[in-house]
């Protein structure tokens, strides 16, 4: 039978929905696994209230992990927690240049308490790596992500909220 690390590990090949270039685990959405006799439970934490893509995660965790929980004998099941609340914090420093090589502006390491004062954090641009950017708007491709644009390079980019 396999572990609860063998299960992880199975985890790692499922990406997140919205960014591909990370797994569910690197986004640190897979909270732990936990293995009985009879069951395997994973649980997940959205990455911001409300996300719409935790559906579609849940889904690619039953299509990848039933079918062997299955052979094994053990139910499968998927829980959504929300506490403790899911962080940028929880993105490794590897997590982050992979954000960064697919074009997303990775956070910082801590949450920028200037949005709460209705300015724009400073980011740096993901292609050209100025600082000298500005952002265009709070929402980017999800909700998840702030809009910006670069005046170096003239390119627009998202760049993953700090939360």
């Amino acid at each position: 039978m396999r572990s609860a690390d063998d299960w992880l590990a199975l985890l790692q090949e499922v990406p997140d929905p919205e960014i591909p270039v990370l797994n569910i685990v690197e986004m640190g959405i897979v909270r732990n696994v936990d293995c009985q006799e009879n069951g395997v439970l994973v649980n997940i934490t959205p990455t911001y209230m409300g996300c719409p893509a935790m559906d579609a995660i849940a889904d690619d965790i039953r299509d990848k992990l039933t079918p062997l929980a299955q052979e094994e004998g053990r139910k499968l099941q998927v829980d959504l927690v929300y506490a403790p609340a899911w962080t940028t914090d929880w993105l490794s420093d590897g997590a982050k240049a992979k954000l960064e090589a697919y074009g997303i502006a990775p956070p910082g390491k801590t949450a920028d308490k200037r949005a709460l004062n209705g300015e724009a954090p400073s980011v740096r641009c993901p292609l050209c790596k100025s600082d000298r950017t500005e952002m265009v708007s709070l929402f980017g491709s999800t909700a998840c992500k702030a809009h910006y644009r670069c005046h170096d390079c003239s390119e627009p980019f998202d760049h993953f909220k700090c939360i």
